[in-house]
């Protein structure tokens, strides 16, 4: 490595103070850290470290641990209070300190090692005389970085303004854990995320919705023209109050607190280069997280080691650009961290939504309740539950068994210990023995819309796989409203004949039952086969599309003709009959596709709905004709078989269908008789931009399960038995559609209950000698 570095860090918090520390400590460069406030200034009271930052912390330097880990107050409990309940889990490993005595201790460290700080010194601008000797200027300037604003164009940042309110405080009343207050108040739910920092202090986090905030007179002008520094005492004063049980008779206290709204930072990019010399964003400059997953500082922390461990590094990675002596070393920094970052930020933000929609959850049962914010960022799941407090987690369990009516409880067992994707469901005079319904999965390969050996082999290998319901691929009410040639279709009774063949050999050789999912392509249709294509219009043949509008899929695609009512007449007349041969051929269940763009879905998203005339502007317009065709269903359906419908709970677009819409067309749903609602989400407009990740669409279920008061099936990156069972146990969704992991393993259920050693779950007796085999091999 050749000479040091002239590095110029601006920002004296964590990560900048830990990177001038590592950086020192290595050699590999010389650091100067410009902070704007005094020595003696911080704001806010107590930060939080998990275990696994203090690990990556005692590695990187055993000296600022070892410091740090003499003062730290150390807990692995988390409260969670409902109603007066006190729901109490362990194993979750957090410690926290004062963020003023933090501050010291790292810059007493950095000086100690030769780092330059200088306090009451503000950079204002990249162009700053402070900065003209650094070969790399580290922005640790925080959410409000000014050098990530003045340099907005190469850095791409994108700033997200949370929902709800939110004000920070600190109290003398000692809380012994992380403890989760709800104050159920005249004007709405106010909650608060209290931890100890101290042995005589903790910090209190109240946060609220718009609406309560509003509605209790905390949006006054004296709250938003504070001077810096200076606290909304009637802000504390409110919250002292809702909060009085909790305080026994302690103040909160004040330090520059005042109502906020959470800022999620992103960036295109964390590097930069300004004439001579490198910009490189770390800590809240580059990424927030929010406070309810307590990951600021350990992200600070993490920036700080990933960035010194870079700028260290003897060796440059292959293929990286080589622009200026840093610019590699900066590009392996980001290229290694982002990911990290990325996972974070996805939890937080999860985190952060479950909060700001904490009212919808209030009314359930104390246990549902923790278990739902417990595991509300998916890093806490039902699996390691068990692992960090198997005692807490057979509580929750042994409730959910209880909660259930007798007639529900699983057969063969006394249920207590019974995973709760093992618990049947009814939906009218339907008992599902599980959870696990197998998604409809698009076979292209029917010949004239009639399903053939393939689709019994399909669906009969997946009954037999132990899932509760086996639905079919969307079946299509007439040939113009097939997807491609190779989609099925239930339009003669000759098709019923052949379906009757796949229904009877689910209801003879399974504990399984079948459901029929019908819909209209629209102006999706008229497409090859998957492989041949994915929504390429067919080389030939192309026959005549519907929609609600003109408007084609995507260039080159069939442009349906816009329906008129004679239209709409003759494809409700079309589900109708497909409705009655369904059940003529056997189905148990059966559900309309209203998602993904199709025919129904169209009418509902103003991206495809462009109309002017009573099917089109308003939601209540767009939803008319998708509700002429339920209540024609429900009407020709038999009264004792459930009906479910599938949406698309938001097109992932601007000026699209939101959730918003989602649940005013859930509680429709509800109304003209549909039982549950499958919740899908985008695929109506190739241009949608879905926010993809593990569970990214069980959100939707869980609110339209919350507020429009019905079933709700989740769909969508549901893998592992783990997340069923999270899912369900929480409440999120009533039953879980797997697809793909369907594809690679048709006895995924079967499997499911080996794997977690449960007994009551019915196998073929052809089978049983491979469950045998299977559980000894299992076994040490």
């Amino acid at each position: 490595m050749g000479p040091p570095f002239e590095i110029v860090c601006i920002g004296g918090g964590p990560s900048g103070l830990l990177l001038g520390i590592l950086l020192h400590r290595s050699g590999a460069a010389r650091v100067t850290v410009h902070e704007r406030n005094a020595p003696d200034d911080t704001f806010g009271f107590g930060v939080v470290f998990s275990d696994e930052t203090l690990a990556n912390l005692r590695s990187a330097d055993p000296e600022v641990f070892g410091r740090i880990e003499a003062e730290f107050v150390h807990w692995p409990i988390m409260d969670v209070v409902h109603r007066g309940r006190t729901l109490r889990s362990a194993g979750h490993g957090f410690a926290a300190l004062s963020r003023k005595r933090l501050l010291s201790i790292l810059g007493e460290r950095a000086v100690e090692l030769g780092v330059v700080v200088h306090h009451l010194s503000p950079v204002r601008s990249i162009d700053d005389v402070a900065l003209a000797h650094a070969d790399l200027v580290v922005a640790a300037d925080g959410v409000n970085s000014t050098i990530r604003t003045e340099l907005a164009d190469r850095f791409g940042p994108r700033l997200e303004r949370g929902r709800s309110k939110y004000t920070w405080f600190g109290t003398t009343k000692r809380f012994e854990q992380f403890t989760f207050l709800f104050a159920e108040t005249e004007w709405g739910l106010f909650q608060a995320h209290v931890y100890p920092y101290s042995p005589t202090e903790a910090t209190f986090i109240v946060e609220t919705s718009p609406e309560a905030w509003t509605a209790a007179g905390l949006d006054t002008p004296a709250g938003s023209e504070l001077a810096p520094g200076e606290s909304d005492h009637g802000a504390l004063a409110f919250c002292e109050r809702i909060f009085a049980d909790a305080l026994d008779g302690h103040p909160l206290l004040g330090n520059n607190s005042r109502w906020l709204e959470f800022t999620i930072v992103r960036n295109a990019t964390w590097q930069a280069r300004h004439g001579e010399r490198d910009v490189v964003l770390i800590g809240d400059a580059a990424h927030t997280a929010h406070f309810s997953i307590g990951s600021g500082t350990k992200m600070a922390f993490e920036d700080a080691i990933a960035l010194a461990d870079a700028l260290a590094a003897e060796t440059l990675a292959a293929g990286t650009a080589t622009s200026s002596p840093l610019a590699a070393r900066l590009a392996t920094y980001e290229a290694e961290r982002r990911p990290q970052v990325e996972s974070t930020q996805r939890a937080a933000v999860t985190s952060q939504r479950w909060f700001e929609s904490a009212r919808r959850y209030i009314n359930l049962p104390s246990e549902q309740f923790a278990f739902s914010l417990l595991t509300r960022s998916q890093r806490i799941t039902y699996d390691n539950l068990f692992l960090r407090d198997a005692t807490f987690a057979r509580e929750i369990l042994g409730w959910f068994h209880a909660s259930r009516p007798e007639e529900l409880h699983p057969s063969g067992s006394d249920g207590s210990s019974t995973p709760p994707m093992f618990h049947p469901f009814q939906l009218r005079s339907l008992r599902l023995a599980n959870r696990i319904v197998v998604s409809p999965m698009a076979q292209y390969c029917a010949v004239d819309g009639m399903p053939g050996d393939w689709h019994l082999v399909h669906l009969g290998s997946r009954a037999v796989g132990g899932a509760a319901l086996v639905m079919t691929e969307m079946t299509c009410v007439s040939p113009e409203g097939r997807i491609t040639p190779g989609c099925t279709g239930l339009w003669s009774s000759e098709q019923a004949g052949a379906w009757r063949r796949v229904t009877d050999f689910v209801h003879e050789h399974s504990e399984a039952h079948i459901g029929l999912q019908l819909g209209h392509s629209g102006r999706k249709g008229s497409t090859r086969v998957a492989w041949e294509g994915m929504d390429l219009p067919l080389p030939h043949g192309n026959w005549e599309l519907l929609g609600p509008s003109a408007i084609g899929y995507q260039p080159g695609n069939v442009v349906p003709r816009e329906m008129s009512r004679a239209d709409m007449d003759a494809v409700l007349e079309q589900f109708v009959r497909s409705t009655e041969l369904g059940h003529d051929a056997g189905f148990d269940l059966l559900e309309i596709h209203a998602a993904h763009g199709y025919l129904l879905s169209s009418f509902l998203s103003p991206v495809t709905n462009r109309r002017t005339d009573d099917y089109g502007g308003s939601l209540e317009a767009r939803m008319r004709f998708p509700l002429e065709v339920v209540s024609a269903v429900r009407s020709s359906w038999p009264d004792q078989l459930p009906l479910s419908v599938r949406i698309s709970a938001t097109d992932w677009m601007t000026g699209g269908f939101t959730g918003d819409d989602a649940v005013v067309l859930a509680r429709a749903l509800k109304a003209a008789g549909c039982d549950i609602v499958d919740v899908s989400t985008g695929q109506v407009d190739p241009d949608d931009d879905p926010e993809h990740g593990r569970l990214f669409q069980a959100p939707y279920a869980d609110r339209i399960r919350h507020e429009a008061g019905i079933a709700t099936m989740a769909v969508g990156a549901i893998a592992s038995v783990d997340d069923v069972n999270t899912l369900i146990l929480a409440g999120r969704a009533d039953l879980c559609l797997l697809a793909r992991p369907h594809l690679v393993d048709p006895y995924w259920t079967l499997n499911a209950a080996i794997d977690q050693r449960y007994d009551g779950h019915p196998w073929p007796v052809q089978y049983l000698s491979g469950h045998t085999a299977r559980r000894r091999d299992q076994r040490p």
